[in-house]
């Protein structure tokens, strides 16, 4: 019995250890050479794109051109669909900066796609308002629908899906993104009609999808039920001008 005491007491002193969460992939802190993906796959800016990239850094002071680093890479997202490491290369080039301040920025950027993910994006917010409004779910319809387990592609190569952080949209949890447009207030219903439609190669509608305007209240309106008062309202009279 004595030996049991002291066993439990010793283990009630005992620190937990404070560890890292598991990474879910590798994709956000590794790169490793593919058929897809190396140094050597072909990328150069269209005209339109390089017109636009030299227009962007003319908005910043002469030497401080990196600043341009976050829309150089858009720029190769949208023309390319990802942004592969030789285009990394290419921006680094032009921006005249290190090529690990690209691969800095790149991993650092969960809206940076350093493989292919597809024709449609479809990343589902897991962040703790999304999830206690069911985004659990959401994902799992959202498999479904598109056929495509989450990290994967689809055998199509039509939809690519993924899970991420806070996505700003809170207040219409749970939320869906596919490649720019939100689509918010989310039913199971909803996921198979967006999904559908995208299928069909038509764009639906955005924002919330249950009939509110953009995050007004779900109840209706509940403060600021009158014109607000006019300017110089409660100040003295010799102040008001």
């Amino acid at each position: 019995m004595l030996h049991k005491l002291r066993s439990l007491n010793v283990k009630c002193l005992l620190r937990n250890v404070s560890t890292s969460k598991q990474l879910r992939s590798e994709e956000l802190v590794v790169h490793r050479d593919g058929h897809e993906n190396n140094p050597k796959t072909p990328f150069e800016f269209s005209e339109a794109n390089l017109n636009r990239l030299c227009a962007i850094i003319q908005n910043y002071p002469e030497g401080a051109q990196r600043s341009a680093l976050g829309a150089a890479l858009d720029l190769v997202q949208r023309q390319f669909g990802w942004i592969p490491i030789s285009a990394m290369h290419k921006v680094a080039e032009i921006l005249s900066i290190p090529r690990m301040r690209v691969y800095e920025f790149a991993t650092f950027y969960s809206m940076c796609k350093r493989r292919n993910r597809g024709k449609f994006n479809v990343k589902v917010c897991v962040t703790t308002p999304c999830m206690i409004r069911g985004s659990d779910v959401i994902l799992q319809a959202v498999e479904v629908a598109t056929k495509c387990k989450t990290g994967g592609l689809s055998e199509d190569g039509t939809f690519g899906v993924d899970i991420v952080q806070c996505q700003g949209a809170c207040a219409n949890a749970p939320v869906m993104v596919v490649d720019d447009d939100y689509y918010e207030d989310l039913t199971l219903d909803n996921v198979y009609e967006i999904i559908n439609a995208l299928k069909a190669g038509c764009i639906p509608p955005q924002g919330p999808q249950s009939g509110r305007f953009c995050a007004e209240p779900c109840c209706g309106q509940a403060s600021l039920l009158e014109p607000p008062p006019a300017p110089g309202f409660k100040l003295q009279p010799a102040l008001v001008k």
